[in-house]
């Protein structure tokens, strides 16, 4: 799986779990018929939140990007579907054409951040399990915080 095609699965699925959250809001707080929809999406979309962010870090070491479009990457998770808006943007320019610099055999890694792609392109097994585990502790972390607004209505 190339860069390009990793971080647009991630994008749309951000977008699409979007989308759902906002059905239930609509359904929640319009409707006033369930608030089934916000419990189910707003957990779905928070995951796959993450997830994308985790990504977007991951690309973004691989592509050089810049600090400054890492930022509007992560930035892009906060809107809806902006993600989508970015990923094209990305294409467009370039900034996700290629494929992993870092896998077995190709670019020696330089710093401490290449050097843990590198590792995870040669253990792509062990790679999706971390980024498992990490997803489920950033999530952990996000639930004992708290959400993002008041849930009281």
């Amino acid at each position: 799986m190339s860069p390009l095609t990793l971080f647009r699965r991630l994008a749309i699925a951000e977008a699409v779990t979007w989308g759902l959250l906002l059905a239930g809001m609509f359904l929640k707080y319009v409707t006033r018929t369930t608030e089934l929809g916000v419990r189910i999406f707003g957990m779905t979309h928070g995951v796959v939140f993450i997830a994308y962010c985790l990504t977007a870090v991951f690309v973004a070491v691989n592509q050089r990007w810049s600090r400054g479009t890492l930022a509007l990457a992560l930035a892009s998770a906060v809107p809806p579907f902006m993600t989508v808006w970015f990923d094209r943007r990305a294409e467009r320019r370039g900034q996700l054409d290629g494929g992993w610099r870092l896998a077995p055999g190709r670019e020696r890694p330089t710093n401490p951040a290449e050097r843990a792609q590198a590792w995870m392109l040669a253990r792509p097994v062990a790679a999706v399990g971390a980024a498992v585990v990490a997803v489920a502790v950033l999530t952990t972390i996000a639930l004992l915080v708290g959400p993002p607004a008041s849930s009281q209505t």
